[in-house]
């Protein structure tokens, strides 16, 4: 179980983050919500130890994560990575294998097939020759997620991951995100959009936290997705209504 206890992160100015907990299982996919500048990718950064957190713990199998890093897979937003590094699609899967093994390790047969592997679940192993700058976004978005894949990590954590992209990626997306889940990995995936099939997007969630600087709802996507909740993140309601079980009154964006 990943438990986040009372995290919260202070930057002085005002911004940060309250205090926010809860609990994934093993086989759980959850998503995170809310408007630009809720604090989405600065709780994902804490729970990882990527600032500075002001208080709370986060413990994976009772153990705190930060200890565990090797177990966790993070794909952070595309906008923070450096396109113009020349490296190509396979280099940069490959260095996944350069954080399990070390840099003075040799990379295995079975490493080599791992890498293979995740690119050809994505669709990109015929662009493993590319440099990363030359491909559309939603090509460098299946980079990442390859990359992910080959740490065959047990908490995979994605930031803004269909941002950008198109269709066929979203496609992919959801449906590795499915796989992963099936497989027993704890996923948390943030987002202000869920693609463009926003209610199959969330009702695909085991559970949705929605956020605004501090946790304002946690439960299934339709407990949560309420106009009061909505209010409370947003500052106003949403008027799409989602008719996933014949019902209205819950929003979705």
């Amino acid at each position: 179980m990943l438990e986040v206890q009372k995290v919260s992160v202070n930057y002085g100015s005002g911004q940060g983050l309250d205090p926010v907990s809860f609990k994934i299982l093993p086989g759980e996919m959850v998503g995170v919500m809310g408007p630009n500048g809720a604090g989405k990718s600065t709780m994902m950064k804490a729970l990882l130890g990527l600032v500075p957190v002001s208080g709370g713990q986060v413990r994976y199998c009772t153990c705190p994560l930060h200890q565990q890093l090797e177990k966790v897979a993070y794909v952070p937003q595309r906008s923070q990575i450096d396109w113009d590094y020349p490296a190509t699609v396979q280099t940069v899967v490959s260095l996944a294998a350069t954080r399990q093994l070390g840099w003075f390790r040799r990379s295995s047969v079975a490493t080599n097939v791992a890498i293979q592997q995740a690119m050809e679940r994505v669709n990109i192993w015929d662009l493993r020759d590319r440099r990363i700058g030359n491909l559309s976004g939603g090509q460098q978005q299946r980079v990442f997620l390859a990359r992910a894949l080959a740490q065959n990590a047990e908490i995979l954590l994605f930031d803004e991951p269909f941002t950008g992209v198109d269709a066929t990626t979203e496609d992919i997306l959801f449906r590795v995100f499915s796989e992963l889940r099936n497989e027993g990995k704890i996923l948390i995936i943030s987002s202000h959009e869920w693609g463009t099939h926003l209610a199959e997007g969330l009702t695909s969630l085991d559970r949705l936290l929605l956020l605004n600087r501090e946790l304002i709802a946690s439960g299934t996507p339709r407990e949560v997705m309420t106009r009061e909740n909505l209010r409370l993140a947003y500052g106003r309601v949403w008027t799409h209504a989602f008719h996933g079980d014949g019902k209205d009154d819950d929003l979705f964006c």
